[in-house]
């Protein structure tokens, strides 16, 4: 109940932001004008939940789905979410769903160079993460900042607090580099590559990589594949029946934005 109560208050407050905008008409062969803002929602589902190349769903399919509002000045919120398990995994009695809280601006640098710095909160709704001995709250707050130039970004996450409920993490660190290839007629190719490093706590700390391939079937339907896989300590990332959380995988996914 407190998990669906938090996902409508989230929703509600969004749909409020972004109530229909109207506008006047443009003179005929005048340019379209462009909308103060966009509202767009998104469904998915997915083989495995892989984040940072970890499973959180024990190697089994996941429900996802999120809001997103962009502000033509550059300014964006957004919300999406997504079941887990390795919560409950870990020993808690609940916490079975993430729900993702951010905001922050894009910008121009240069024609083709631009940069994005936003702030995400990693909500697990009513986790017991905390009673579980040697572990903390799986809340997390990080800052970001990404600069793409053309098809290529590097991104930087910095946790605020305690990284997904490891003790004394606060500070730890996640670089990301990927390269977004557009093959044309819908086909896009992501190879990716990632650090995370865990402060305190060295074999927490990898590095993971994936390369995906992605199809746009029109009318907002989306298809995925990715290659996934970590060089993580297979002693501390692993399911109940004993299955690596990081070991190289195929994981297929289906999306609808509207």
């Amino acid at each position: 109940m407190e998990m669906k109560i938090a996902q409508k208050m989230v929703l509600a407050a969004l749909a409020m932001s972004g109530a229909a905008y109207a506008q006047t008409p443009a003179p005929a062969g005048a340019p379209a004008a462009q909308p103060d803002y966009t509202l767009s929602y998104n469904v998915g589902v997915v083989s495995d939940y892989r984040y940072r190349g970890i499973s959180q769903s024990r190697l089994k399919p996941a429900l996802q789905g999120g809001i997103d509002f962009a502000h033509k000045s550059g300014f964006y919120l957004g919300t999406w979410g997504s079941t887990i398990k390795w919560i409950k995994d870990a020993g808690a009695t609940k916490g079975s769903f993430e729900l993702d809280l951010y905001g922050g601006y894009k910008g121009e640098i240069a024609k083709d160079f631009t940069y994005d710095v936003g702030y995400l909160r990693y909500q697990y709704v009513n986790n017991k993460l905390g009673n579980v001995p040697g572990l903390v709250n799986a809340n997390t707050d990080e800052l970001y900042g990404a600069l793409t130039y053309g098809m290529f970004t590097a991104k930087y996450s910095h946790s605020l607090s305690n990284l997904f409920g490891n003790p004394n993490s606060k500070g730890s660190g996640y670089l990301d580099l990927s390269a977004n290839v557009d093959m044309g007629n819908g086909w896009s190719i992501v190879p990716h590559i990632g650090h995370q490093k865990v402060r305190h706590l060295s074999v927490a700390s990898y590095t993971d990589y994936s390369l995906t391939v992605g199809k746009d079937m029109g009318s907002g339907f989306s298809l995925s594949a990715a290659v996934v896989g970590t060089d993580a300590e297979r002693s501390f990332y692993f399911t109940p029946a004993g299955k690596f959380a990081g070991r190289t995988g195929l994981v297929v996914g289906a999306k609808y934005s509207f």
